[in-house]
């Protein structure tokens, strides 16, 4: 039994589907159905319902990391699905900001989701097993905060603002006939440093494929080049990007990448 990917939001849409800045994509593995992330607003049962999915017949809630953009959707979720539990990183808080300027602008998941569904909510860390040939991975490599603190994002500790170091951020890693594909819906740990985390954690296992966006709408055309080139040292022979990648920095990776890279959009359907 194949694996399906069928992306539910993304910021491209086109012919009539209804985009937004956020994403939400079905994986279709080994009999069950997992739902990774919600987007930024109720869109993605609007959209699941186009596509003839049902919502209420998901197995498992995955949130890859505990912004607004992905998690806007979970009270909708709770509401049109009764049974599935929701897995969040320990980490995961409603304590996420960016500071653009002067003030620090919340962009965490809804407030008192954690608390409102907290019977619901399951809290992992580490590489964990979430159904037969699917996985939870959190970040293993060191120093991200440097990389929070070039975002200009923060998370709220008490009266400390902290650079976030992306600790509630996760990847879902399934075992397909190809190898492993990862979904990391925004790879703020770094596109390179999360297929590096999953070798290592999968030492016996060749990396297909990752899909999600790569956060680059704000690096450098020099940024996106160097990634490129990584990205072409990992060889890694599946790459589906949109959302926060955008297209300035998606056209860069692809004259680097060619056929390798594909454009995440709304009802794009991909089979392992």
């Amino acid at each position: 039994m194949g694996t399906r990917l069928t992306v539910i939001v993304d910021n491209v849409a086109v012919g009539d589907w209804t985009g937004e800045w956020g994403l939400s994509i079905l994986a279709e593995h080994r009999g069950k159905r997992i739902l990774v992330d919600t987007g930024a607003s109720e869109l993605f049962q609007k959209n699941m319902e186009r596509l003839g999915l049902s919502l209420a017949e998901v197995d498992y809630g995955v949130l890859s990391h505990a912004h607004f953009d992905h998690a806007n959707g979970m009270p909708c979720f709770f509401r049109e699905n009764q049974t599935a539990d929701f897995y969040v990183q320990e980490a995961a808080e409603e304590n996420c900001y960016k500071k653009p300027q002067v003030f620090y602008q919340y962009i965490g998941m809804p407030r008192h989701v954690l608390r409102d569904y907290a019977h619901r909510i399951r809290r992992v860390s580490g590489k964990y097993l979430l159904s037969d040939g699917a996985w939870l991975l959190g970040h293993t490599t060191p120093g991200l905060a440097a990389a929070g603190k070039r975002e200009r994002m923060y998370r709220r500790k008490g009266l400390w603002w902290r650079p976030d170091d992306f600790a509630h951020e996760q990847s879902l890693v399934l075992e397909t006939d190809k190898g492993l594909v990862i979904i990391n819906s925004c790879s703020h740990g770094g596109a390179a440093n999360i297929i590096r985390e999953v070798r290592e954690a999968f030492p016996h296992q060749s990396v297909y494929g990752l899909v999600g966006g790569f956060h680059l709408f704000n690096k450098t055309d020099e940024e996106v080049h160097r990634l490129a080139l990584e990205l072409t040292q990992a060889g890694t022979a599946f790459l589906c990007t949109g959302h926060c990648t955008k297209q300035r920095a998606y056209d860069i990776l692809h004259q680097e990448l060619g056929d390798r890279l594909h454009q995440l959009q709304v009802g794009l359907v991909m089979e392992f």
